[in-house]
């Protein structure tokens, strides 16, 4: 696994909220469209083990029932998103792209015989990866965005059992939370290392050898080191009592006019 300084990888980008932005702006053109001209594009959702269902596998995340279902998945797939470009570009596209499509075959797969819409599978892609790839990277800036997303939307965990809200898609919250998983373990990401700022924080640092840590004993306390004025005269004396031997070497000219 290849190492990266934190400051080099972690870095706002135009895309980091471009991209966010523009998930939002589809879905609910798509919704205003849809409402406007009375489209009925809900049949277009994921339709479990049927041929003209497998289109729902592309169109269910920009399709949602009314304006409380679009008005609850735009917070979080915005923040989190943003979160996941910033965080792990390098893999970002990755987890939307692929985490769109398996999240949802599995729902086609596993899946009550009713159409399955909204962009909730896509969010429980994302917060199963960002917290599980946090957990595993052992890095503390990742750990505590993991930490962060538990806290803002762990009570989402339960939406995936089927007796808690009939008139959800459990299904698809656990296809989009095993989605997250199995990204979180295949997808790799750098052994990111903190960007040295103090000379202390160098691997060769020697505190036996550094000015501050001298005014310390090696019990930590503090120690009155030698003033300048006292180390120049015991330099003196050490001088003094060496003998200083001056060799000279005659070098005889070679240019005559020199001589």
């Amino acid at each position: 696994m290849r190492h990266t300084n934190e400051l080099n990888h972690f870095k706002f980008s135009p895309a980091t909220w471009i991209i966010p932005t523009f998930f939002l702006v589809v879905i609910w053109f798509v919704f205003y469209i849809d409402n406007s001209l009375n489209l009925d594009l809900n049949n277009h959702g994921i339709l479990p083990r049927t041929f003209s269902g497998l289109q729902g596998v592309i169109f269910s995340p920009f399709l949602h029932g009314d304006l409380s279902h679009i008005a609850n998945n735009s917070l979080p797939l915005f923040i989190l998103t943003t979160a996941l470009i910033y965080f792990y570009r390098e893999v970002s596209l990755k987890v939307l792209v692929y985490g769109i499509l398996f999240s949802g075959i599995i729902t086609w797969i596993i899946g009550r015989e009713s159409y399955h819409i909204g962009a909730s599978g896509l969010i429980y892609v994302l917060v199963s990866f960002i917290f599980f790839k946090g957990m595993m990277t052992q890095y503390y800036r990742l750990m505590a965005l993991s930490l962060a997303v538990v806290v803002l939307y762990g009570g989402m965990i339960w939406y995936i059992f089927p007796d808690v809200d009939h008139n959800i898609s459990w299904e698809g919250h656990l296809a989009g939370l095993l989605t997250g998983f199995v990204f979180a373990v295949r997808f790799k990401t750098p052994d990111y290392i903190k960007d040295i700022q103090y000379h202390w924080e160098k691997p060769d640092f020697n505190p036996e050898e550094d000015a501050f840590m001298k005014h310390f004993d090696e019990n930590g306390n503090f120690v009155d080191t030698p003033h300048p004025e006292e180390s120049l005269e015991v330099l003196e004396q050490e001088i003094q009592h060496n003998n200083i031997d001056y060799v000279y070497v005659f070098k005889e000219a070679t240019d005559n006019s020199k001589q």
